[in-house]
């Protein structure tokens, strides 16, 4: 198997709350308001309203709960759902409450993107199996560097 990179998607959070300690973990909310998403083949906006609905375990480990729309340069409407995890690292931990960042691989934060697209110019991405790889980035921003899984030699 080989990994094609397929794009870059940050996404800028406006807020956070949580349902406060269960015996699950904490469900922390976070509201997506804008982003951005490039690479060779898709380029575009993040729309405002999607969100990541996180429960941080009691291990201190994060399930990650995520759709957004992506908007392309060309009109396209892209959704995207993602699942995944992060640990929550005092590195992590530290980036989510002061607005910081960490750098890919200052912890494990991997998550899977499945899309949807109607329109044809992006029906491809409907069949694209899909691995990213997550960091807090600045401004209260999660980026992912999304890559598509193919056929063939690494």
């Amino acid at each position: 198997m080989k990994l094609t990179p397929l794009a870059t998607m940050t996404a800028y959070v406006e807020s956070v709350t949580t349902t406060g300690r269960m015996d699950t973990g904490v469900r922390q909310l976070y509201v997506v308001r804008d982003g951005t998403v490039s690479g060779e083949r898709i380029n575009g906006t993040i729309l405002a309203g999607g969100g990541d609905n996180m429960l941080v375990d009691p291990g201190w480990l994060g399930h990650v709960d995520a759709r957004v729309t992506w908007k392309t340069d060309d009109g396209a409407i892209i959704y995207v759902q993602y699942y995944g995890r992060v640990v929550m690292n005092e590195k992590t931990g530290e980036a989510f409450k002061t607005g910081g960042e960490i750098a890919f691989g200052d912890a494990h934060f991997v998550t899977q993107p499945r899309f949807e697209c109607g329109d044809p110019r992006y029906a491809w991405l409907n069949s694209v199996v899909a691995i990213a790889e997550g960091r807090v980035a600045a401004g209260r921003a999660i980026q992912y560097q999304i890559y598509q899984c193919e056929a063939g030699e690494a």
